[in-house]
């Protein structure tokens, strides 16, 4: 039976919160809206009908996880109890059925914005962890072979000069392309159904700066088709949503259009890899790197890929610093707060407003709000 903590009991209105989140001023947030904030500590994944049994008979809102399958059934349960308001703690909602939420006339708010750049920067932690066989090293380090500097001892890849890819260049992605480019002066290749012209801007004026220094100079490329992508980068990074045109986007057949010593990174969803077909591509191909911050049947990885020392595997931790989990919930928790006080939708430019000081009295982020007339 998990436990569950109250917080503002005084308050008018009932808000759950199915996982405790990082700070307080979304709790904050919360009380000046005047929500009761019911909060569970357990930190096993609620089922649905755990969820529906708490919503209980009356509940005005909640703010999930995206480990929770929030299918139109439960939607109706809340909106039965009288629910307004449902924000998932997360940028991404391919766990939430937004057409069950919308016909029973709930907004899902999500948490765009935050995690750009820390999700960004572990993509990175992540590329060089990978090229440069860290953690291998580290296992070995802290078994006690290490018995002297050798020649060929963990040599990685370097990639000054190389060409980075990236599949799905939205914010995220570009952000992680620009640390790249400017990081290790490599080219750029992406595909994206809509070119990136903000990107695409920045390099072209990087590389007058190079070329001003005498440097050789960088290029961007928007191509045609992922296996472009795939066909000519050293380093590919993944940055799409989860839908049913990218789950198994890498697959068996693409796998083997990449170069056989080049760095695959994923920091998107996990489904997007199909993880049997990569632990078959890593066994033939040794050289091969591969690093993870996300898995197809999260939280367990698909047999043989634990056991592979050309992969690098982290539990799901890329938006994990403490602004930006802070930031997350605060703009959750905003995002229940707007709605169930009226509030119109944010409309500014980025979301930092939210993020210290006085609260705006807007909602920072809504995914259906077109379909709901917001």
């Amino acid at each position: 039976m998990s436990e569950w903590a109250v917080y503002n009991r005084s308050g008018s209105r009932r808000v759950l919160a199915t996982k405790s989140l990082p700070g307080t001023r979304w709790l904050e947030i919360l009380a000046a809206a005047d929500c009761s904030v019911e909060v569970c500590e357990s930190t096993e994944i609620l089922s649905s009908d755990e969820i529906a049994d708490r919503i209980g008979q009356a509940c005005d809102g909640v703010i999930g996880q995206l480990t929770e399958k929030w299918n139109g059934a439960l939607f109706a349960r809340l909106a039965a109890a009288g629910g307004r308001a449902f924000s998932n703690y997360a940028v991404g909602y391919d766990n939430v059925d937004v057409p069950g939420a919308t016909a029973a006339r709930i907004p899902v708010g999500n948490t765009p914005g935050v995690l750009t750049e820390t999700t960004a920067e572990m993509a990175v932690a992540l590329t060089m962890a990978a090229a440069r066989r860290v953690v291998e090293a580290d296992r070995f380090m802290r078994a006690g072979r290490y018995h002297g500097w050798l020649p060929n001892l963990f040599v990685g890849q370097r990639l000054r000069g190389k060409t980075v890819g990236v599949i799905g260049c939205g914010r995220i992605g570009a952000a992680y392309a620009r640390m790249m480019v400017e990081g290790f002066k490599m080219d750029a290749v992406y595909y994206d159904p809509r070119a990136n012209q903000d990107f695409e801007t920045f390099v072209e004026a990087y590389a007058t700066l190079l070329r001003d220094r005498a440097e050789p100079p960088v290029s961007v490329s928007r191509l045609e088709t992922v296996e472009q992508v795939l066909e000519v980068a050293d380093v590919v990074s993944l940055h799409t949503a989860l839908d049913g045109s990218t789950r198994h986007l890498i697959d068996r057949s693409r796998l083997a259009l990449m170069k056989s010593d080049a760095v695959l990174v994923n920091t998107s969803r996990g489904p997007v890899i199909d993880e049997e077909a990569l632990v078959a591509h890593c066994r033939a191909h040794p050289k091969f790197r591969v690093a993870l911050d996300v898995f197809e049947q999260e939280p367990g990885m698909k047999p043989g890929l634990a056991e592979l020392d050309n992969v690098t595997v982290v539990p799901h931790i890329a938006s994990a610093t403490v602004w930006t989990r802070e930031g997350m919930a605060t703009l959750a928790a905003a995002n229940v707060a707007g709605i169930l006080n009226g509030y119109p939708l944010w409309n500014g430019d980025g979301w930092l407003e939210f993020l210290e000081g006085q609260v705006p009295p807007f909602v920072p982020s809504i995914v259906n709000a077109v379909e709901l007339g917001l």
